[in-house]
């Protein structure tokens, strides 16, 4: 175990290959930082450390992930308020000392690592810039996804994730655009998957969207497309970004090796879950929402899974 300094609302502790923070749970902390509770980040994992000024007496140190290191971060795509990012550790500017030597500590043991590239990430006169330039983008994610399986609700569903193999959208009588309950409720394969789109619920036009291998249609609006969940009111950044981290996790670490074909047959729907579907859809059938023909066609495509 090495060095440890404790911050504002997270402690970060030095090991000899990695930097591992941990998240405060009290009241006061970002909910986002209470999900994530502890992250090991290997050094690999990292560009660089900075420490700059902070607001009202304080300052930041802030260990900048390499691109596609850390799901969570890949996920977010530059969408976290400074306040939310858990990289960042706020500490009182009495500290400055104390964080100054973490941080040179750090640096020298990122400096030391095999690949590593010199001082990337300062300035040529050693000053912090906060870049991760001159490391090139990790190749496989090597920080831990937040663990599955996991659910939130959204404006016009519910979103679940078994951990591993499946994701799925259930959709509200409230939210779901008409559109969406044509579709009937959504199952999605990992396997079927090449990747996660998430817009913060912070913003206006917050989303998650499950994008297809082979470059299925993405010409739908958010609202009327079945395999996108918004947010509205709903799906707070803590609960649907760790979601999409962990899609996103599963989805890029899975085998893409082709199925063989008779595996690829004897994979069936579980019966049960085919019945409640068609049951849902014999709901808005008698509701009027499905004509006769949209229900007869439905009604075999998913007989046909069984």
């Amino acid at each position: 175990m090495g060095d440890v300094l404790a911050g504002i609302h997270a402690t970060w502790e030095l090991e000899s290959d990695a930097l591992v923070i941990r998240f405060d749970r009290g009241i006061r902390t970002p909910k986002l930082f209470s999900a994530l509770r502890e992250r090991r980040v290997p050094h690999e994992a990292l560009a660089s450390v900075t420490l700059t000024p902070g607001k009202r007496g304080t300052v930041v140190l802030h260990a900048v992930p390499r691109p596609g290191a850390d799901p969570l971060m890949e996920a977010a795509a530059g969408q976290l308020k400074e306040g939310s990012d858990p990289y960042r550790l706020v500490l009182p500017a009495e500290r400055e000392t104390f964080a100054e030597q973490y941080r040179d500590e750090l640096r020298a043991l990122l400096a030391s690592r095999p690949g590593a590239a010199g001082a990337s990430g300062y300035g040529a006169d050693g000053a912090d810039d906060g870049s991760s330039g001159g490391f090139a983008p990790a190749e496989r994610f090597l920080v831990a996804p937040p663990p599955g399986p996991q659910s939130f609700k959204a404006y016009d569903g519910r979103a679940s994730f078994d951990g591993t193999s499946e994701v799925a959208f259930r959709w509200s009588w409230t939210g779901a655009s008409s559109e969406k309950w044509k579709a009937g409720d959504q199952v999605f394969p990992v396997r079927d998957l090449c990747g996660v789109e998430w817009r913060s619920p912070d913003g206006v036009d917050g989303y998650l969207r499950l994008v297809p291998r082979g470059g299925g249609s993405r010409d739908f609006q958010p609202d009327e497309d079945p395999a996108c969940v918004v947010f509205g009111r709903y799906g707070p950044v803590y609960e649907s970004l760790t979601f999409a981290a962990a899609v996103l996790a599963a989805v890029r670490g899975r085998d893409r090796a082709p199925v063989p074909a008779g595996v690829r047959g004897a994979e069936r729907r579980d019966p049960g879950a085919v019945a409640e579907r068609i049951r849902h859809l014999g709901e808005l059938h008698r509701a009027g929402l499905v004509t006769d023909a949209e229900f007869s066609a439905k009604k075999a495509e998913l007989l046909a899974e069984l």
